[in-house]
C-alpha cells in the first residue's frame, strides 16, 4: 500500500516543523509528505527547506483549510492518504499500528486511532461527549465531530464516491465530509493513543466564529434529500431541530434578529418533518 501524507498549514512554521519531524520519524515509512502551504507570509517555505527531497511542498494562495487539503489530495500519488495538522503530530509507532490495522481488516477503507489532547500545554481529558467510536457510526456523527483529521488515514476511493472537503465552509468542514462518508462506510478504530492533538491557541479555526452549529446545520441539510434508513433519518431530524433551536436562540441573545428569523424558520421545516416522522411510523 502506497501512503501520501498531507499537511495543510498557515502562518504556523514552528509547529509545521514539529509536525513534519513526526513523520519523519515513523516507524514505517510513508511513500511521501505533502506539505500545503496556503499562502502563509511568515517564511514558512524558507524554513521548509531544511527538509529537502524528503517533502513535497506545494504552495498556493490563501484559500483556506479545505482547499488546502484538497490540494494535497489532488497533488499526492498515494492509494491511501493520512492526514496531519500543522498544530498536532504523531507518536512514531502510528502510520505503522494504523497500516497493520488495515492489512487485517481489508474491508475498512477508512481507520482512525484515539489520541491525546493538549490544551495549553496540559494533557486534559476528553469529554464523554468525544469519545470516538468505530463501525457505522453515522447518527453518532451528528452532534459534533468525533473523527480526528489527524488520526485517519483513507483510502483515496472513498473520496472518488463522496467527494473532497467542502470549500464553501470556513469550519467544521471535517466534520461534513466525516458524515458523508459515514453514511457510506464503516469506520475503523484503533483504541490506542497515536497522535498528540494540541489545542488552545489563537489561530484555532473554531475560536474564530461563533455558533458553529450553523456550519453543522448546513452539513445536516445535505442529507435531508437523500434515501436514508429510517432509523438515521429519525436521528438526523432530530440533531437539526435541536441545533435550529440552539442557533435561533444564541443569535436572539446577541440581538442578531436576521439570523434568528433564518434559523426560527428552518426550526419549524424540521419541526414539521419531524412530526411527519413520527406519524408515518405510527401508521406503519
Amino acid at each position: 500500500m502506497r501512503i501520501s501524507v498531507i499537511i495543510p498549514t498557515y502562518n504556523r512554521k514552528i509547529l509545521t516543523v514539529r509536525a513534519v519531524r513526526s513523520v519523519l520519524n515513523q516507524t514505517y515509512c510513508p511513500d511521501e509528505i505533502v506539505v500545503v502551504d496556503d499562502g502563509s507570509v511568515d517564511g514558512s517555505l524558507d524554513v521548509f527547506a531544511q527538509f529537502g527531497d524528503s517533502i513535497t511542498v506545494l504552495n498556493q494562495s490563501n484559500k483556506g483549510v479545505s482547499a488546502a487539503r484538497n490540494s494535497g489530495i489532488l497533488h499526492s500519488s498515494g492509494d491511501w492518504l493520512a492526514f496531519l495538522d500543522s498544530d498536532d503530530e504523531w507518536l512514531p509507532e502510528k502510520l505503522e499500528k494504523q497500516v497493520k490495522y488495515n492489512r487485517e481488516n481489508t474491508q475498512i477503507k477508512i481507520s482512525q486511532t484515539n489520541e491525546i489532547w493538549i490544551r495549553n500545554e496540559k494533557r486534559v481529558n476528553p469529554l464523554m461527549k468525544h469519545q470516538k467510536y468505530g463501525g457505522w457510526i453515522f447518527k453518532k456523527c451528528l452532534p459534533l465531530c468525533i473523527v480526528s483529521p489527524s488520526a485517519v488515514m483513507i483510502h483515496r476511493s472513498v473520496f472518488d464516491e463522496v467527494g473532497l472537503f467542502d470549500e464553501t465552509l470556513p469550519v467544521c468542514e471535517d466534520y461534513d465530509l466525516w458524515l458523508r462518508i459515514a453514511r457510506r462506510y464503516e469506520i475503523g478504530l484503533l483504541p490506542e493513543n497515536l497522535v498528540i492533538k494540541y489545542g488552545g491557541h489563537d489561530d484555532q479555526l473554531s475560536q474564530k466564529y461563533w455558533g458553529m452549529d450553523r456550519f453543522r446545520i448546513q452539513a445536516m441539510e445535505k442529507h435531508i434529500g437523500e434515501s436514508l434508513p429510517s432509523e438515521l433519518r429519525k436521528a438526523l431530524l432530530v440533531e437539526l431541530v435541536k441545533k435550529c433551536r440552539i442557533v435561533s436562540e444564541g443569535a436572539e441573545k446577541r440581538g442578531n434578529e436576521n439570523v434568528k428569523q433564518i434559523y426560527q424558520k428552518k426550526l419549524e421545516i424540521y419541526e414539521e418533518m419531524l412530526k411527519s416522522y413520527w406519524e408515518d411510523s405510527r401508521n406503519h
